[in-house]
């Protein structure tokens, strides 16, 4: 396996703005048929220009999970200034332009002051880019959701599993209390609901009576996120203990619908990091959407150029079947294949008056901070936004201290200030060096056990200039 040496993951940019007479899809495609991985099944580089892009907003988090992917010193830094986060929007938006999915993530984000948080989702509306926000759910209220939705949120997803160690439920069955509150905060609001769970080896058993919950509630739950354990960051877990890869899995959730999904008809980015499968529910039931390879190659390369919109999926069925109209054969042939679908489930329709609910399985195959392979970093669908510019976050994990402990140069009422991550200071001057002092109330993961050496984070600093001229 062609691993990167720790030299070359020091040295591993963010990806740049590049004047080469592309456009952001194009420039995506040059990407994955860079590292090998451009084919008919391909997503990336012909319906989007990538997966989703990761803001982080806090680095703080009222949990302490055992895989956590955060720096040791994450807990102890101050959230950065609104005006970066803007900064940070608008270089988003200036790599890969409308329609691009933005993760509010953190830390868990819901820390962070809440009319700033209310801004942040708003600014992203603005700049014609969705809006999801990734937490834990804790503070994530009904009230919360439903302000957020008004200012633009599209998606929300919650984490909740047994890595997180949530005191009084043993067992991710026992959670399913929790996920099901969750479901009910978000019932009823134009929000689309996704659940992330790290798979490792303690629930990996537990998958098929997961995806058996989430199947019966997909009146709301349109997402289910299995993410494989990793080696990186502050948590004490560290390798995977048994063969847990994607195709298992996958296996565990065909296990729990009773058949085999296509995982593999669509790719988002690299082959061997994501996995997905889409269906629909009919009384109770999972039918594959994607089992006919050729029709789903030939529907993404005709209808690549309109944007699926998950806030209105009633356009963007409009927008599809204006289009068919115009391919009468391809139109033949989908009324065929689904078609086909629906008379075989014609009981179950009846059943349930009609009732027919969406349902997608998605996996990712995070890689471990000292095993990042070359082609899938290069081609990597999901980003996290640096202050220098977009990063696959495989690389960013396994080098975060390298883009939090750094000063950012704010310009507020002509004044020229230096902003300190570890003690949250407008300073005059440029700090010297950035030091991160771990205590009893901040030290997470690994560095719970060294806290007692006192021993300071240190990072020379770089400056990154911000000024209030970006969020106006």
């Amino acid at each position: 396996m062609n691993y990167m040496t720790p030299e070359e993951i020091i040295a591993w940019p963010p990806f740049p703005i590049v004047d080469d007479g592309l456009d952001p899809i194009q420039r995506a495609r040059v990407r994955v048929g860079t590292a090998g991985q451009w084919d008919a099944k391909q997503n990336m580089g012909r319906r989007w220009a990538i997966g989703c892009v990761a803001l982080e907003i806090t680095q703080r988090c009222n949990l302490d999970c055992t895989l956590c992917y955060l720096s040791e010193s994450s807990e102890a830094l101050k959230d950065i200034p609104i005006e970066e986060v803007f900064r940070r929007i608008d270089l988003i938006h200036a790599h890969y332009g409308d329609g691009t999915d933005i993760q509010v993530t953190g830390g868990d984000p819901t820390l962070r002051q809440h009319d700033e948080l209310v801004q942040i989702v708003r600014y992203i509306r603005e700049k014609h880019m969705r809006c999801s926000l990734f937490t834990n759910g804790i503070l994530a209220t009904r009230e919360l959701l439903t302000e957020l939705s008004e200012n633009g949120l599209t998606d929300v997803a919650f984490h909740v599993d047994m890595t997180q160690e949530r005191k009084g439920y043993e067992t991710e069955e026992s959670l399913n209390s929790i996920r099901l509150e969750y479901i009910n905060r978000a019932r009823g609001l134009p929000l689309n609901v996704f659940f992330n769970t790290t798979v490792f080896d303690q629930n990996f058993h537990d998958i098929a009576l997961l995806t058996r919950f989430f199947i019966s509630h997909a009146d709301v739950v349109k997402l289910s996120s299995f993410q494989l354990q990793a080696d990186t960051g502050r948590g004490v877990e560290r390798e995977r203990g048994f063969a847990i890869t994607q195709e298992s899995v996958h296996a565990q959730i065909n296990l729990a619908v009773g058949k085999e999904l296509a995982f593999h008809a669509g790719t988002a980015g690299h082959h061997e990091c994501n996995g997905h499968a889409i269906g629909f529910v009919c009384n109770g039931q999972v039918h594959d959407l994607l089992d006919d390879q050729g029709l789903i190659e030939e529907l993404l390369e005709k209808t690549d150029h309109i944007l699926l919109n998950r806030r209105n999926p009633k356009k963007t069925l409009m927008q599809v079947g204006l289009f068919m109209l115009t391919q009468p054969r391809l139109l033949v042939r989908a009324l065929r294949h689904f078609g086909k679908k629906f008379w075989a489930i014609r009981r179950d329709l009846m059943a349930t008056g009609g009732k027919v609910h969406k349902v997608a399985f998605f996996t990712h195959n995070f890689q471990d901070a000292q095993h990042l392979e070359h082609d899938r970093c290069e081609s990597c669908s999901f980003m996290v936004m640096t202050p220098e510019g977009p990063m696959s976050m495989c690389v960013h994990n396994a080098k975060r201290d390298s883009y939090l402990l750094v000063s950012a140069k704010v310009v507020r009422d002509s004044n020229v200030l230096y902003f300190n991550p570890a003690t949250g200071e407008m300073m005059e001057q440029e700090p010297e060096s950035i030091e991160v002092k771990l205590t009893r109330k901040n030290a997470r993961g690994r560095s719970k056990e060294e806290v007692n050496k006192n021993r300071p984070l240190r990072h020379e600093p770089r400056v990154l200039e911000v000024t209030t001229d970006v969020a106006s």
